[in-house]
């Protein structure tokens, strides 16, 4: 356990956002936002779609579960509420933490609605500053789907650099395996 991250922000704020770690009865929020999403998230997050998206109940226990994983230091899972209508309309997440690097590895969906306005791009900027600054992680990576250009623009966008292709590294719902993108950005490139 880093005692040094006991007193880290458990809210970030953007221009549009707050970005903050689940609360206890966030689930319901987080069912609806899944199911607005469906179609897209079981392509893109089929195994979030398998714990959270299948009932509200679901939802919460994947919520609670987030909780206790940010609490251990395993993985910090927030929610993106627009500052406008408090409403909950995106999900980002540091994960696959490893503290003998120290890295992690970003993952991140809006709702359909608002793509392309730029409110990830803000989001994700925030996150890798807190990731940086406030986790202390060296490393940071992205990966994408081979044909999701938004996200790898996105990632562009935001510092990432390519740093190559992970061959037949994902297996879609349908079971057919396909290749992702692995973005990378290291705390000593990143300028505030």
């Amino acid at each position: 356990m880093r005692h040094q991250l006991f007193d880290i922000d458990t809210a970030l704020l953007t221009k549009r956002c707050v970005i903050r770690r689940f609360r206890e009865n966030d689930g319901k929020a987080f069912y609806k936002l899944l199911d607005g999403n469906r179609d897209y998230l079981l392509d893109h997050f089929p195994y979030l779609m398998a714990e959270a998206g299948k009932s509200r109940k679901g939802a919460e226990i994947f919520v609670r579960a987030c909780i206790a994983e940010w609490l251990l230091q395993q993985r910090y899972a927030m929610g993106i509420w627009l500052n406008e209508s408090t409403e909950l309309v995106g999900f980002v997440q540091v994960f696959n933490i490893d503290w003998g690097v120290p890295s992690g590895e970003l993952g991140y969906f809006i709702d359909r609605e608002l793509i392309r306005q730029g409110i990830m791009t803000e989001v994700l900027a925030r996150v890798v500053r807190f990731s940086f600054l406030q986790l202390e992680l060296d490393k940071l990576i992205i990966k994408t789907l081979i044909d999701n250009y938004a996200s790898q623009r996105l990632a562009r966008r935001v510092g990432f650099s390519r740093e190559g292709d992970l061959r037949s590294e994902y297996r879609m719902p349908s079971g057919v395996l396909v290749d992702l993108m692995r973005f990378g950005f290291v705390r000593e490139t990143y300028g505030e």
